[in-house]
């Protein structure tokens, strides 16, 4: 929802305006301060509910993390199939 919002706000705007807009919110207190704010959010959503969910997000996020982290060397490997032609 706030990213929504956020992006309602800068959309109207023109691009030299932009960082002037964002460079007060992008200050170390209020970004400190947001991420508290989503993980209070998240505990308070998932851990104290004994959700198994936050179980789902350590898996999901894993396999992407390994995945993005594997891509690079995958791509090099396809590059060089690509180049001298099969094995």
């Amino acid at each position: 929802m706030a990213m929504r919002a956020l992006y309602n706000e800068i959309r109207a705007m023109k691009v030299r305006e932009v960082p002037a807009y964002l460079k007060p919110r992008l200050t170390w207190s209020n970004v400190k301060k947001s991420t508290d704010q989503a993980v209070d959010r998240y505990i308070e959503k998932y851990i104290e509910t004994s959700s198994v969910d936050p179980l789902f997000h350590v898996c999901f996020g894993g396999m992407a993390f390994s995945y993005l982290v594997g891509l690079p060397q995958e791509r090099r490997h396809l590059e060089h199939l690509e180049k001298h032609g099969g094995h």
